[in-house]
């Protein structure tokens, strides 16, 4: 009897769960991902970031199977493990004080008949995992680990010099069986006589810049989650970046192109072969509201506000059979005012909308509809993937050409893994966005925050064909090539947007754009990167009708970075 007792427990003790978030810059997920595409794992990973104790739960999914991973692999597995103290089970003899853990370095578990209570951990510079952090704490109601974010980067781009400073702080932790938390702030200045920070035409994250100067800019990040969790599900509230779907130069649904934005968030898991994700956002309309600008006893200095501007999204993803996944979203874009159809997580937007309304455009929202299908391992080593963005679809006239108004943007891309020698990956994709998705002739209603898009970074009219290889040297040290050529067409105007038959596909005059190059990164320690990157750019500018102006320019960083990549 005191054995069941003992197992009903621990049962018990299992059935609540944690939800702490791991930043998306995470070398883990790559991992995972590549582990998934040989079949060793499941992933459901069609909205990022992970929970920490869900990327840990993956990783002891890999202890079990660790003697069918390369040598490398199972290297990298070590290393992901000792970055889970916090997560681990970990238990201390009343006795003797020996640590029974459920890591990789497992020691004998006691018998049920010992007094086995959970301990309490203090200490600074390393957790009893050997993981380097500034200071980690761990008792059987709170756990919580801190650690500086420190970076620094010089480079040289279009002959002229660069170099970027960031400082900041980030922890993470737990309190009792079901909150989770995470926050990071940094600060971020970049010197150099060619820093742009404002283009939207650029892999580069954008930013929302403190100040700016002639040769200096300045701004901040902070990302910070509070969760609660049970065993099938978690609420988040909190501000960060995510990524929807597969993307290797960009994802086409949602991706960290735009500042991150504080959201609502709600993840669930019911059974094996279904999971839903639903999200409400608050993002930044840059329009300026006139109502709501009032006089403040400054005299000139007026109290102003911009218009409130929102972003729903529900996704349901289904699992038929093993390494396969279906699934279908939507969304939709609002303003002025919290609506509370759009806060329901399994309301339809778009018939909300229609509701909200009353079938008048000029009073209504702006829906998207998405779609992902993802294949793993049934090629050998293996990933398949290909997402579809409906901004605005006639069935009816699909084949039409005189009645097309279809903006609707896709992504179809492979990657394998070990194939055809270990520890070499090649990926290949290609992205095509039609005019004007993402747009909406109300400003408050682009699909975008702060004035980046909330897709893909090519934007609108435009594609791209991206390929690159990597090659995993040792633990932590790769190395990749890349190449990329990008089309993009003209941004027409508004009037364009609603015409029928709509433009075509790279209208207007063109800019052609053929990038290459090659990245070297190093993780010494956990979070400790070192970096050097070089990229060519080559541009072709079309000015009239066939005819291109060209011009090129070449660019490399090196950088250091801790906590952050």
């Amino acid at each position: 009897m005191r054995k069941i007792l003992f197992g009903l427990l621990l049962f018990a003790l299992h059935s609540f769960a944690q939800t702490s978030f791991e930043p998306i810059e995470s070398p883990v997920y790559n991992f995972l991902e590549r582990t998934a595409a040989q079949g060793y794992i499941e992933l459901d990973d069609i909205l990022k970031p992970y929970s920490r104790n869900y990327i840990f739960q993956k990783l002891e999914e890999l202890e079990n199977k660790k003697e069918q991973l390369s040598p490398l692999e199972q290297k990298e597995l070590n290393f992901f493990m000792d970055d889970y103290y916090l997560e681990a089970e970990v238990e201390i003899n009343s006795q003797d004080k020996t640590e029974i853990t459920g890591d990789k370095n497992k020691l004998n578990i006691l018998p049920y008949e010992d007094e086995i209570k959970y301990g309490t951990y203090s200490g600074f510079l390393k957790d009893p995992l050997e993981r380097y952090r500034l200071y980690t704490y761990k008792d059987d109601l709170f756990k919580f680990s801190v650690d500086p974010v420190l970076g620094v980067s010089f480079g040289q781009r279009d002959g002229a010099s660069r170099v970027w400073y960031r400082s900041g702080i980030t922890f993470s932790g737990y309190i009792g069986k079901n909150f989770g938390f995470n926050f990071m702030y940094y600060d971020n200045t970049e010197r150099g006589d060619k820093i742009d920070r404002t283009k939207s035409f650029s892999p580069e994250r954008g930013v929302t810049l403190s100040r700016q100067f002639d040769n200096k800019v300045e701004y901040s990040e902070v990302r910070t989650n509070l969760s609660y969790s049970w065993n099938w599900g978690s609420v988040t509230i909190g501000k960060d970046f995510m990524n929807w779907g597969y993307g290797k130069s960009g994802q086409i649904v949602l991706s960290d192109k735009a500042p991150s934005f504080p959201f609502i968030r709600l993840d669930v898991r019911p059974a094996e072969w279904i999971s839903f994700n639903y999200f409400h956002a608050w993002l930044k309309s840059e329009v300026l509201d006139s109502n709501s600008t009032y006089p403040t006893y400054w005299a000139d200095h007026s109290r102003i506000l911009d218009t409130q501007k929102y972003l729903a999204s529900h996704t349901i993803s289904i699992f038929p059979f093993e390494g396969f996944s279906v699934s279908l979203g939507e969304s939709i874009v609002y303003s002025d005012r919290l609506e509370l159809a759009y806060l329901t997580p399994i309301m339809f937007f778009r018939l909300a909308d229609h509701f909200l309304s009353d079938n008048n455009n000029n009073k209504g929202a702006n829906s998207q509809f998405f779609f992902n299908v993802s294949s793993r391992n049934h090629l050998p080593n293996t990933h398949l993937y290909a997402s579809l963005f409906i901004d605005e679809i006639r069935l009816s006239e699909l084949f039409n050409s005189q009645g097309q108004k279809n903006q609707i943007g896709f992504t179809i891309g492979a990657s394998t893994t070990n194939l055809p020698l270990n520890n070499i990956d090649f990926e290949i994709e290609y992205t095509k966005v039609y005019p004007y998705v993402y747009q909406h002739f109300i400003p408050t209603q682009t699909y975008a925050s702060d004035k980046y898009s909330l897709g893909h970074w090519i934007g609108y009219n435009s594609d791209i064909f991206y390929s690159s290889l990597n090659y995993r040297i040792i633990r932590g040290l790769k190395l990749k090539g890349w190449i990329q050529y990008i089309r993009k067409g003209d941004e027409g105007n508004v009037e364009d947007q609603y015409s029928v038959p709509q433009p075509p596909f790279l209208f207007g005059l063109r800019k052609n754009y053929t990038n290459f190059g090659f990245d070297v990164e190093f993780e010494i320690k956990h979070n400790f990167f070192v970096n050097f990157n070089y990229a060519s750019w080559q541009q072709e500018f079309e000015i009239s009708k066939g005819i291109f102006e060209q011009s090129d320019y070449n660019e490399f960083n090196f950088s250091i970075n801790y906590g952050l990549r």
